[in-house]
């Protein structure tokens, strides 16, 4: 297993050198003040989609929302498995037509089937033509109550202002490889004595 899935974060406190991000999701979950679309940027591996799947989580833990998914219920564990009905993932990179908007726009008509949402994350969501953004543009301003949207892009500047002003934005910052060394892999701390020479 790559090392970026083996130590992927599955709970707010775990992500590294992100605190203001992951402190105020946290509250927004457990005071139930929920914005309809977030948007997370930041320079790539600063933990945007880590955080998004986590977010999405909680939001669907049976428990929930709440800052802390249980991680044992069914909403939990399809999620965990990254193969939750209501959580949909989408690289924008690949998908970025108006075809392909007006595939989530239809999407998002129908009821979720296992949640109580139905979430869509968009990664890279600055890869998406002019056409596409018009297009998403009305649903991500008033979706349907059951749909919440969670953009990912490692370049805001690229993305129109309309978009920019219907979501809740959210900065990543760039972490420190020190922090990353001394939380998520302690191994590495460790002295490990020299390997005996074969006789």
């Amino acid at each position: 297993m790559i090392l970026a899935l083996k130590y992927r974060p599955k709970h707010f406190k775990e992500l590294v050198g992100q605190e203001s991000v992951s402190t105020t999701l946290a509250l927004a979950l457990d005071r139930a003040r929920l914005a309809h679309a977030y948007l997370f940027s930041g320079l790539r591996g600063s933990g945007k989609t880590s955080s998004a799947r986590i977010f999405a989580r909680a939001l669907q833990c049976e428990r929930g929302p709440a800052s802390t998914p249980c991680d044992i219920c069914p909403n939990c564990l399809e999620a965990l498995g990254d193969h939750h009905m209501d959580i949909i993932e989408i690289d924008g990179a690949s998908n970025r037509r108006i075809e392909d908007v007006r595939n989530i726009i239809e999407q998002t008509k129908y009821q979720p089937v296992l949640g109580r949402f139905k979430i869509f994350i968009l990664d890279e969501v600055h890869m998406l033509t002019k056409e596409a953004f018009n297009a998403l543009l009305k649903t991500l301003e008033e979706p349907p109550a059951h749909v919440k949207f969670i953009l990912a892009t490692t370049d805001v500047l690229k993305l129109p202002a309309t978009i920019l002003s219907r979501t809740q934005h959210f900065r990543f910052k760039k972490i420190p490889p020190k922090l990353i060394t001394n939380t998520c892999n302690p191994l590495l701390n460790k002295k490990i004595s020299p390997m005996r020479r074969a006789r």
